[in-house]
Order: structure tokens, then sequence, then C-alpha cells
């Protein structure tokens, strides 16, 4: 008997995280995730010298930090949907869009294209958290800046990169 394979119901794992109960999964892990890169960053840069105290410093900045972090990863997904959307009026190539949504390390520019968005949302991370998260929690500005960064690349969007073909089987 032939097999049918439904591409077109299949969604790339980056566009998946914004969909109920996944989108649950991804608030929650986000949060995690932001709520370590607080915690370091609150000792790596020494903050303790220039704040009342870590679970003061936390509670005024988790809530940005998680909201704004993930504002910033919709950004960097949109744009990577409204390519896949677009792809037929743009003229895009098909072995483009499926690197971009289903095997980004089978095609070098789907890679770059991935890596674009990405940056635009650590972009997004690093400018809301520099400007509204710890602009009255750090005044010193180098070490807003430093915080903002580092906060910027570890929460980037790392999984913009998963192939999906790894979670379907028989792509």
């Amino acid at each position: 008997m032939r097999q049918i394979k439904l591409y077109n119901i299949i969604f790339p794992i980056w566009f998946l995280m914004f969909f109920p109960p996944v989108i649950f999964i991804t608030l929650m892990g986000n949060f995690i995730i932001d709520s370590f890169v607080i915690l370091a960053c609150f000792f790596v840069f020494k903050l303790a010298n220039k704040q009342k105290n870590l679970k003061t410093f936390y509670k005024k900045s988790i809530l940005k930090v998680w909201i704004f972090g993930f504002v910033a990863d919709i950004i960097g997904a949109a744009i990577l949907f409204v390519l896949g959307a677009l792809a037929n009026p743009l003229g895009l190539p098909n072995e483009l869009i499926t690197g971009i949504n289903f095997d980004p390390f089978g095609n070098p520019v789907a890679v770059i294209v991935i890596i674009f968005a990405m940056l635009v949302s650590a972009t997004f991370i690093f400018i809301f958290n520099n400007i509204f998260t710890f602009k009255n929690l750090i005044e010193e500005r180098m070490l807003r800046l430093k915080v903002a960064v580092t906060i910027a690349i570890i929460t980037i969007p790392w999984t913009f990169l998963l192939p999906t073909k790894w979670f379907y089987h028989g792509l």
C-alpha cells in the first residue's frame, strides 16, 4: 500500500511553540530559563553590591524579562511565518521554505534566514530589557548593557534551529 505524506498539516517546531497546549509549556520553560539567567546575572555581574537584595531584584525584573522575551520570540517567529506564507508571491524557492520550516541545515540560505530571525529576536530582547526592565533597576549604564546583552544571548530562541524532521518520522 502507498504511504501518504501530509506536508501541509505538519508545522515547524518553532511554530508549534505558540499553540495551546504547547504554549503553556513554552511559557513555563521560558519563565524557568529567564529566572536562572536573572539569578546568574545577579551574581556574575555582582549586582548585590548595587541592589537592595536578590529577592527584590528578581521580583522587579522577572515578569518583564519573561513577557518581553516571549514578545521578542513572537517577532522572530513572525518573520519566518511571513516568509513561509508569502513564499509564492515573493518567488522564494521551495528548497528555501522547506529548509526554514522542516530542515534548516539542509539549505544554507535557510540557516542564514533563521539566524537573522533569531538575531532580530535577540535585538528586541536586548532593547526591551535595557530600556524597560533594567532602566530603573540598574543605574550604571555599562552594567545594564552587560546584563541586557547576556540575557539576549542566552535566551535567544535557539529552538528556531531545531529541524522538524527530528520530531516527525517519515519526512
